[in-house]
């Protein structure tokens, strides 16, 4: 079985690089690109403020976040949640940027960038010329967003995970979802949970109007294009 970890963060702005921090992580393990139903999610106190700005996009304040470990307390658990497998995520640059600033205040080395996939680049490839945020993928799939009010590190994860075993084809090779499995991957730390989540069920993909005539419109500018319907 080949693992890797699907994952996401939450920030307090926009570039780590002017003192933005990350508030929330969450991760999904998958065994060979499906989920297995266990999960790393924390909440941290980033110990500075939270612009207004960012808690409209996550919902989060610094209410929220008063006594909860610090990325320090927690950073054991998640590299060991982590493994040495690939790193899944999407605009995989920005959350790998965010976790290796805060790996480098602590003195650890930065994540391998030769583990990185990123979902974004994915449905880009495979999507020309349409919009490809987690929204637009899950509307194109026909998985349901009705729970994504703002957003949340542990749900983004749930839904881009359903997202990626579209983007794999891991339904055409015949597999399907695993079981749940409870079991800690090592200790966690205070504020962590390592757990289980109920896999969703499969729906057929489809794309709106609007993102097949972007389609249009973009294959429009090609010479002789391949995609072209005949």
């Amino acid at each position: 079985m080949t693992r890797a970890v699907l994952f996401d963060t939450e920030t307090t702005g926009l570039d780590p690089l002017t003192g933005d921090r990350v508030i929330e992580i969450a991760a999904l393990e998958l065994e060979n690109d499906l989920p297995t139903g266990r999960h790393f999610h924390c909440l941290i106190d980033p110990g500075r403020d939270i612009p207004p700005e960012a808690t409209r996009v996550h919902g989060l304040t610094a209410a929220d976040l008063a006594g909860k470990p610090d990325f320090a307390a927690i950073a054991d658990a998640l590299l060991t949640f982590l493994g040495d497998g690939k790193l899944i995520a999407h605009n995989a640059a920005f959350d790998f940027g965010f976790l290796d600033a805060e790996f480098l205040r602590i003195g650890r080395p930065a994540l391998d960038r030769a583990r990185m996939i990123d979902t974004l680049a994915m449905a880009k490839a495979r999507f020309p010329g349409l919009p490809n945020s987690l929204d637009a993928l899950c509307r194109r799939f026909g998985i349901d967003l009705s729970a994504r009010t703002t957003h949340n590190a542990l749900l983004d994860c749930k839904l881009l995970a359903e997202v990626y075993v579209e983007l794999t084809g891991g339904r055409q090779r015949g597999l399907s979802l695993a079981a749940a499995d409870a079991r800690a991957d090592g200790p966690a730390a205070a504020g962590s949970e390592v757990a289980a989540y109920a896999p969703r069920t499969p729906r057929p993909a489809a794309i709106t109007p609007e993102e097949a005539a972007a389609h249009t419109a973009f294959l429009d500018r090609l010479k002789d294009p391949l995609w072209r319907d005949g």
